[in-house]
């Protein structure tokens, strides 16, 4: 609890030095929170802002790879397919986790060494400011974000923002590519999902309507049915049909 109200104020100082000018120009007054000048020209901020900066980067770096990387698109597909074997925790979450965080570094590798190479690695040799970097690194996301987003989810986005389109992709504000690519994740991941679960729904039709005419209605359909499902999947080498494809959607995006 302690640390979730500390990450909820580092997040809320952080918001109003980013809304509102006065009160940033009044928390540089702070000694805590004060610039502080280096000896070869330029400021540089203090260690307790410096602090703050960091814990807020780590309360929101699980959300950025939620809704801003291929992760949710994964996630959601391993889950209903799960539910489709009808194997309850099986695997467990932390298997289903662990690889769709690695099959996400797979994916996004590409992105990542844009962003290491246009905008990290400059700025750790000094070349570029902490802007630059910034912009640079957004700019990586934004194409990645783009290029998996559907254009029916931007232009629903755009309109609640008020806006009627865009000129080019780099116009697109933030605000708009993360929630419609977001949406599209979730269509594409259901979709997926849906086909995956014909196959075993069948077999769970075609159980319990022979159980239901040997007149064993005492028995459970799920449990006559599982091993049928389990060796469907593994003749078909299911676990690998599955990455490849989850793979080919993001490389043929």
């Amino acid at each position: 609890m302690r640390k979730i109200l500390l990450s909820l104020l580092a997040s809320f100082f952080v918001a109003i030095l980013v809304c509102d000018p006065a009160a940033a120009q009044n928390a540089m007054d702070i000694p805590l929170l004060r610039l502080q000048s280096q000896p070869g020209g330029g400021q540089t901020l203090s260690l307790s802002l410096q602090t703050l900066a960091l814990m807020t980067a780590l309360t929101l770096l699980p959300s950025l790879l939620l809704v801003m990387t291929s992760f949710t698109r994964i996630i959601i597909t391993l889950s209903i397919l799960r539910q489709a074997l009808g194997t309850q925790q099986t695997p467990p979450n932390q298997v289903l986790v662990g690889l769709a965080l690695f099959m996400t570094l797979f994916i996004m590798a590409p992105t990542f060494k844009s962003i290491n190479e246009n905008a990290f690695t400059p700025y750790n040799q000094g070349q570029i400011q902490i802007e630059e970097a910034a912009t640079r690194a957004g700019t990586s996301m934004k194409e990645f974000m783009l290029k998996h987003t559907r254009e029916s989810d931007l232009l629903l986005m755009a309109e609640f923002q008020g806006e009627k389109g865009y000129d080019s992709p780099s116009a697109v504000p933030f605000q708009v590519v993360v929630p419609a690519f977001v949406m599209s994740e979730l269509r594409t991941s259901f979709t997926i999902g849906f086909l995956l679960f014909l196959p075993f729904l069948v077999i769970d039709i075609v159980v319990s309507s022979i159980l239901m005419s040997l007149g064993m209605m005492m028995l459970s359909p799920t449990l006559v049915s599982l091993p049928f499902k389990l060796l469907l999947f593994v003749v078909v080498d299911g676990w690998s049909a599955t990455v490849t494809s989850l793979v080919e959607s993001f490389m043929k995006g």
